[in-house]
């Protein structure tokens, strides 16, 4: 039996390559096909558009981004023995799909890829959040993206959309929110993917706002919003403490309470305070 594509069905795939998902790598295989591809459409109009998708695993996700119209498609997989089930993918839509077997860590998509790109990923677990960031703090910007949709843990899509004052509020809805527009688009449950995971997944949503909310210094903004969620129960200038000298004239300087907490601060507050810290 074969699939929309002419391509036999992802389970086929998996046995027929000896694609046993492995922990270490991150993986978990999301083999219906109408889910791929209700992801790809989620990503939106990708005729005039490359895209860059990490951990393609056996292809699901790549299968519907083609088949949904995508200009080129750079699947970048870490796992040798998914290559050979990419590159069968390849041969059905030539020149369209490009396998590159490497560390998505550690190369330049923009060597392969040309603009407009969107970014659509059912990223690793272990490098999702890593990836992420990399992605929301360029030293410029807009990005080389327009727009990001990525699959994640739920709770760290929770994160992603979280608001001052929450519980999950931290690094990411800071990062996030600074500069796109981001939403939850979609939610998986364990069962829909190979092996089942422990936990729910959500599909984020990034559109790339055409200019940051607030002006702030990426570098400085990610290492002290990562300094003071590191301590989140700490006040401000405690957790802050070594972060920048006189760091409590700093925080009164951005209109912030030294003895408020990091989830009390809104990013407009990050920023600002980013902005005081880059002076020294």
């Amino acid at each position: 039996m074969t699939s929309f594509d002419g391509l036999p069905p992802l389970r086929d795939v998996i046995e027929r390559h000896g694609l046993v998902a492995k922990k270490s790598l991150g993986q978990n295989f999301l083999l219906d096909l109408n889910l791929t591809s209700k992801i790809a459409r989620l990503a939106g109009d990708l005729s005039k558009c490359d895209v860059l998708e990490v951990g393609p695993g056996p292809g699901g996700l790549t299968r519907g981004l083609l088949a949904e119209g995508a200009r080129k498609v750079l699947a970048v997989e870490k796992d040798s023995r998914a290559i050979a089930a990419l590159d069968e993918i390849s041969a059905i839509y030539p020149g369209r799909l490009e396998v590159l077997n490497a560390d998505a860590l550690e190369i330049d998509p923009l060597e392969r890829l040309s603009t407009p790109v969107r970014i659509v990923s059912n990223l690793p677990y272990n490098i999702g959040t890593e990836l992420l960031v990399r992605w929301l703090t360029p030293p410029s910007w807009p990005p080389y993206w327009s727009s990001m949709t990525l699959m994640f843990q739920r709770e760290v899509a929770e994160r992603i959309v979280a608001q001052p004052g929450s519980k999950k509020y931290g690094r990411l809805a800071i990062l996030s929110q600074w500069r796109t527009r981001a939403n939850i688009v979609m939610e998986l449950p364990p069962e829909a993917f190979t092996p089942p995971p422990k936990i729910h997944s959500a599909v984020v949503h990034f559109e790339a706002l055409p200019k940051a909310r607030f002006e702030a210094d990426p570098k400085v903004l990610e290492r002290i919003v990562a300094a003071g969620f590191n301590q989140r129960r700490k006040m401000l200038r405690a957790s802050l403490k070594g972060a920048a000298p006189e760091i409590e004239d700093r925080l009164v300087a951005a209109g912030i309470k030294p003895t408020d907490r990091a989830e009390q601060i809104s990013v407009e507050g990050w920023c600002a305070l980013a902005r005081e810290v880059a002076k020294t």
